[in-house]
């Protein structure tokens, strides 16, 4: 026999109030946000970021090699000065130089650069600014008729930042050009610098198997917008300190191995 359930008059002292619908919203909203900052601690934590006063940003100390890139935009570079950069056991390990722009510009301080950085025994290695504008054939020349890579120097990179109002196939199309040239006459895979707008624009499902360099300042991870073998460098800052250089410089790190460090100019 089934037992009878007693309800308790609402003016019994005993009696308690149920609480309303929009009340077990509320709660449910809380537990959920509460849970949803506990996970995004604990993924930040995973990358043990710590701010270091001699580079005047935080820096991701899950990662050993840490790297930056220059133009002109840097002036003139005290090489020596940034070799020696250094706080504990954390280093400015390589450099990305600009080299080129469209068909015709040279950055006005590549050529300096790029003697010094190999004078000093920096990892150096080269980027294109991308013009979509300007045929990419004309692109490739200008790139392959400034950079002349030694053993050891990091892979060429794209520099992928404006469409310049031009159709995505267009771009697309040219990217991949620019690509394939620049692959068959250097013997090496080149990288792709894009943000995550453009990756998500232009690379994503069109070069799944170029190995990328992703732009993110606001984030704490990088490796869920792509796979964790495609992305090799995470520009995390653009508001870095760094001995030699006058005024802010980008940060980047490495995302792999100190091994896998060892063999990247080979890929």
């Amino acid at each position: 026999m089934a037992k009878k359930k007693v309800q308790i008059p609402a003016d019994d002292p005993e009696y308690i109030k149920p609480l309303p619908a929009k009340g077990w919203a509320i709660i449910a909203a809380i537990v959920l946000l509460i849970g949803g900052l506990v996970w995004w601690l604990d993924r930040k934590d995973e990358n043990q970021w710590e701010f270091v006063s001699k580079f005047g940003i935080k820096l991701p100390l899950r990662y050993a090699i840490h790297g930056i890139d220059v133009s002109h935009h840097n002036a003139k570079i005290n090489w020596d000065k940034l070799k020696n950069t250094h706080s504990g056991n954390v280093r400015i390990d390589f450099v990305y130089i600009k080299a080129t722009e469209g068909a015709t510009h040279l950055d006005r301080q590549f050529q300096r650069n790029w003697r010094e950085a190999k004078r000093v025994g920096m990892r150096r290695g080269a980027y294109h600014f991308y013009n979509p504008r300007v045929m990419s054939d004309r692109q490739v020349q200008n790139f392959i008729g400034q950079v002349r890579m030694e053993p050891g120097d990091l892979p060429p990179v794209l520099d992928l930042e404006t469409h310049a109002h031009k159709p995505d196939d267009i771009i697309i199309r040219g990217v991949r050009n620019w690509l394939e040239q620049i692959e068959a006459h250097y013997g090496m895979r080149p990288v792709i610098y894009v943000n995550e707008h453009f990756y998500k624009k232009y690379i994503a499902g069109n070069f799944d198997d170029y190995p990328l360099w992703l732009a993110g300042y606001s984030r704490t991870h990088v490796n869920d917008l792509a796979t964790d073998s495609q992305v090799l460098f995470w520009q995390h800052s653009e508001k870095g300190w760094a001995d030699g250089i006058h005024g802010f410089v980008d940060y980047n790190v490495f995302l792999h191995e100190p091994e896998d460090w060892k063999t990247l100019a080979g890929r």
